[in-house]
């Protein structure tokens, strides 16, 4: 739960806090001013000018959380847990889940449209799956990464999204136009998700 800042305001973190299980993800606020992690049973943790609009931390989940994305207004979140269970707080809208469908590879990330009317969640074998106005631009499929996929990130159009591998590969569909990655740099550890600016 430690924090850095940079280039971007440290405005708490969960670093002196006993947590029941570890952070698992972090979404930014609008305007740079807060943020909010997220811990692998869903506890949330709120700071700067983010604000708490609940959790599934006293809820039994089936499998845990793996990530979160805010609304675009900052009024909310999405949570996705690893089995595509969608859970929805705030004025973030529930658009659908994979939730109860037998997936090939636990997902691993969650994206919000630009809109906030819907999302996407991505499987670690670079499956996507679509939910309200949250636009399929393809998959990895049958092309399957060396390592696996830990993260999805959406253009600000919502014409495309990339992927990241532990890697550091970086996989773009749509719209999304190719920056470059750390395929073939040396890492000292691998890369567990993604952001877009």
């Amino acid at each position: 739960g430690a924090v850095s800042g940079f280039d971007a305001p440290f405005v708490g973190s969960t670093a002196t806090i006993a947590l029941n299980q570890p952070i698992v993800g972090m979404a930014a606020t609008p305007d740079g001013g807060g943020y909010w992690l997220v811990a692998g049973d869903g506890g949330i943790f709120a700071f700067g000018d983010a604000r708490f609009f609940g959790s599934t931390g006293a809820m039994r989940l089936n499998q845990p959380i793996v990530g979160m994305a805010a609304t675009p207004d900052g009024g909310g979140y999405w949570l996705v847990a690893s089995d595509g269970g969608v859970f929805s707080f705030g004025d973030a809208v529930f658009r659908g889940s994979m939730a109860g469908t037998h997936l090939n590879a636990p997902v691993v990330g969650v994206a919000a449209s630009p809109s906030g009317g819907g999302y996407w969640l991505v499987a670690s074998d670079g499956g996507v799956f679509s939910f309200g106005d949250a636009t399929f631009r393809g998959s990895l499929g049958a092309t399957r990464p060396g390592t696996p996929v830990v993260g999805i990130a959406a253009v600000p159009s919502g014409g495309g999204y990339w992927m990241a591998t532990s890697a550091g590969d970086i996989v773009s569909f749509g719209s999304a136009a190719y920056h470059g990655g750390m395929d073939g740099l040396h890492l000292n550890g691998p890369v567990v998700a993604m952001t877009a600016d």
